[in-house]
């Protein structure tokens, strides 16, 4: 937590947009944060909403370190922020950190790509193209 600052954002600000360069991320403290894909020639599509305890932000640990997702403040939201270039270079120092942050960032990763998944099959894949449980 020595890394990081309090920051807002308001209501429908865009936080990032995808393909931009990740350099840093986020810890929601309160607020909703919407994460969304870009659909050439329709509106971006909302995979996701973030609240309170959630990371904002995985693209900056991964490289290229460019957001996969856009995401924009779907309320007024207070968060922790955190330089991602002072944080890999920490996880350098201190392996045990690099693995504690490895292994929740892969499950916030995987579960982001499970709710992106659902949400683009309910939002664009044919009526009855999916399989029945």
């Amino acid at each position: 937590m020595s890394l990081a600052r309090e920051v807002s954002f308001k209501i429908d600000e865009r936080i990032f947009s995808e393909g931009g360069k990740a350099d840093r991320f986020w810890i929601i403290h309160t607020g909703t944060v919407a994460l969304d894909v870009h659909v050439p020639g329709r509106r971006a599509a909302v995979v996701e909403t973030l609240g309170a305890g959630d990371l904002l932000g995985w693209s900056w640990f991964v490289p290229p370190h460019h957001w996969h997702l856009g995401a924009q403040a779907s309320s007024p939201v207070r968060a922790y922020e955190f330089d991602a270039v002072a944080v890999r270079e920490l996880c350098g120092k201190y392996p045990e950190l690099q693995h504690e942050l490895c292994t929740y960032v892969s499950g916030v990763i995987a579960g982001r790509l499970r709710s992106a998944r659902v949400r683009l099959l309910d939002l664009y894949a044919p009526y009855g193209s999916g399989e029945v449980p």
